[in-house]
């Protein structure tokens, strides 16, 4: 007989035609009873509120499970009448109000679940605006604009009103951006607080205006110590955290930094740990750390293992979608290493998902370094990110794909459906094995995600752009990416030969229709865009050449006025530079104008990203955290 199934509207039909008769007769047909109901579960929690007297406050819940969902919330212990959908907003607040808690419940016929009480707080006079950097580059394009940034402009970021203001000091070298949230309770008080991870293994919580460390906690275990260089001159004398961390503001009660960290024992074994950090106390959440772990099939029934020894978290983490995914590196190519991207549940820690994009490699890559940069995410969800040299097979398979699915040189798109990761499409220029044998990484720059861009023919694009050491720009449309073609890379949407030519060891930033780029020992660079195209040349450019690794710039701007380009030149001193967006001819200030050297901050450092946010400007260094401001 045939068995025919449809999975149509959430339940399985299973229709059985006999093979006697024409298959008509004796048919029988089951239908099982509909499927069970699921649970809710929050996964997106209220954030806190601040705001001035007479002020609404709007708290905010996102929840799954099984339709209908229904929302009850509730002020300290006491339900609010009439509030029962995902927002509830306050009537005009009173002073009297702050310290208030609100929480919803949020029921099904499968149960309930009550989310985090969020905290009301209320000023008495006005509540300024706050922007927060919660990621590497501000956003999941990793774009490095903040277009909220209203007090610093072209006309007062010169060194008569603008500079150093003060130095965070750290135990250790920096090699992570430093984060930023406003407005942030901590016991009963709102802060503007900067966020640390150091190379000792540390994570600090400053607030910006007063200096002060509100917490410092230590993320190497009782008779642990710090992961010694493994030999490579990448990172050094100590390894511990590398990357950039990830901040949920929702999650938790007080938001949550998730962090990776490396570590020794007394046995010589190395650890990798993921950490998820209460913002508020620094305490440790949902019984973390947890130890990073995967194994992943390789060809003929083998496996390979995530050995954590071998491996340095270099590429910024990412959070997309309640999903916290970490991509990993090796130290110095030192053999052997394979391309591991090992996801991890938000809310609880749990591993969920687990990629090996060199699993039959051998153990000679690629990896996911990026210098420092972060995958970055579309809104599907789908992952984008550039890959180191290493393996890569030139003979594919019916899709296309890599025989054996080993991607150096790359450029990946990652679907995230479900609970697995798979190399959805991809890009390889067609010289890979070349550029691999001469060590000329296509993953020594970060990807960036462009805004849509409308071409020549009205059609909307949705691309990506990245560039390595071979000192090439790509440009690839996002839903169609090329693959591999042997005669050459007519195939993807445009190639900039030789636009950056002394090689990428940074990444790029966004900025109002111009990319801005900064290849090692030359100028900061401004490309226009126009009809979904970069131009062939810059339309400006720094008179400062990087020494390496280049530069990794960042903007700010209110909305498109007042675009300000921030970069870090790597040296004894460091420099802090800004250049006006439309004219990187134009520099507007730079750390060692001053007299006295009184804005200067110390030796510098590589893959520096500045973070700027409310008025301020964060720098890291090898000793700490170096803010920039308003003088007056």
């Amino acid at each position: 007989m045939r068995q025919i199934a449809s999975t149509a509207l959430g339940f399985t039909l299973i229709i059985l035609l006999a093979a006697c008769g024409g298959g008509g007769k004796g048919a029988a047909v089951t239908t099982p009873a509909p499927p069970s109901t699921s649970a809710p579960a929050v996964t997106q929690q209220p954030a806190d509120q601040h705001v001035a007297a007479g002020q609404s406050a709007t708290f905010t819940v996102v929840a799954t499970g099984t339709a209908p969902l229904s929302y009850q919330w509730q002020k300290g212990a006491s339900p609010i009448a009439g509030a029962t959908g995902p927002s509830y907003s306050t009537a005009a607040t009173l002073v009297s109000d702050s310290g208030s808690t609100f929480a919803v419940v949020v029921s099904n016929a499968a149960g309930s679940v009550t989310s985090r009480s969020a905290a009301l707080l209320v000023a008495s006079g006005s509540v300024p605006a706050g922007t927060d950097v919660l990621t590497y580059k501000n956003d999941l394009n990793r774009s490095g604009q903040n277009l909220t940034e209203s007090t610093l402009t072209l006309a007062n970021v010169a060194s008569s009103s603008f500079g150093l203001l003060r130095t965070l000091a750290v135990d250790g070298k920096i090699d992570s951006q430093p984060l930023y949230v406003s407005q942030l309770s901590v016991s009963g008080s709102v802060h503007s607080v900067v966020f640390v991870a150091t190379e000792h293994d540390s994570v600090y919580a400053f607030d910006v205006h007063t200096g002060s460390a509100l917490w410092q906690v230590s993320l190497l275990p009782s008779g642990e110590t710090l992961s010694d260089s493994r030999g490579c001159s990448q990172v050094t004398p100590e390894i511990g955290v590398t990357s950039t961390p990830v901040i949920d503001r929702g999650a938790g009660a007080h938001g949550t930094l998730y962090v990776v960290a490396m570590s020794k024992d007394t046995a010589s074994n190395y650890h990798q740990r993921l950490h998820a950090l209460d913002l508020a106390t620094g305490a440790e959440l949902l019984n973390g750390p947890v130890e990073v772990s995967a194994t992943y099939p390789s060809a003929g029934g083998g496996s390979t293992m995530f050995n954590a020894g071998q491996y340095e978290e270099r590429a910024a983490l990412l959070l997309s979608n309640g999903t916290i995914y970490t991509s990993w590196t090796s130290h110095c190519d030192i053999q052997p290493y394979f391309g591991w991207i090992i996801a991890y549940s938000g809310a609880t820690l749990a591993r969920t998902a687990v990629l090996n994009i060199a699993a039959n490699s051998g153990g000679a890559g690629p990896a996911v370094w990026m210098s420092g940069g972060g995958p970055a995410a579309d809104s599907a969800g789908n992952i984008y990110l550039l890959t180191g040299n290493g393996s890569f097979e030139t003979t594919f398979d019916g899709n296309g794909f890599p025989s054996g699915q080993d991607y150096g040189n790359s450029f990946l798109k990652i679907a995230s459906a479900g609970a697995a990761l798979s190399v959805s499409d991809y890009f390889t220029m067609y010289n890979e094995v070349a550029e691999s044998s001469a060590d000329q990484d296509l993953g020594s720059g970060g990807t960036m995600l462009l805004p849509d861009l409308t071409d020549s023919t009205g059609t909307v694009r949705h691309l990506a752009i990245g560039a390595g050491k071979d000192g090439n720009i790509y440009v690839v449309n996002r839903d169609s990416m090329g693959k591999f073609v042997s005669t050459g890379n007519a195939q993807i949407w445009q190639t900039l030969s030789g636009a950056v030519p002394s090689g990428i060891w940074s990444t790029p930033a966004y900025f109002n229709g111009t990319v801005y780029y900064g290849d090692v020992g030359a100028t900061l660079k401004a490309f226009a865009i126009s009809n979904a195209k970069l131009a062939a040349t810059p339309q400006s450019q720094s008179t400062t050449h990087f020494a390496y690794p280049g530069t990794a710039p960042g903007v700010s701007a209110s909305g498109t006025s007042n675009g300000i380009v921030w970069a870090h030149e790597n040296g004894n001193p460091a420099v802090l530079h800004a250049y006006d967006a439309v004219n990187l001819a134009h520099e507007l200030y730079n750390s060692n104008q001053a007299a006295g050297n009184r804005d200067q901050f110390g030796a510098g450092n590589k893959f520096i990203t500045p973070t700027v946010a409310d008025g301020m400007v964060f720098v890291g260094t090898t000793t700490g955290v170096a803010v920039f401001g308003l003088l007056n």
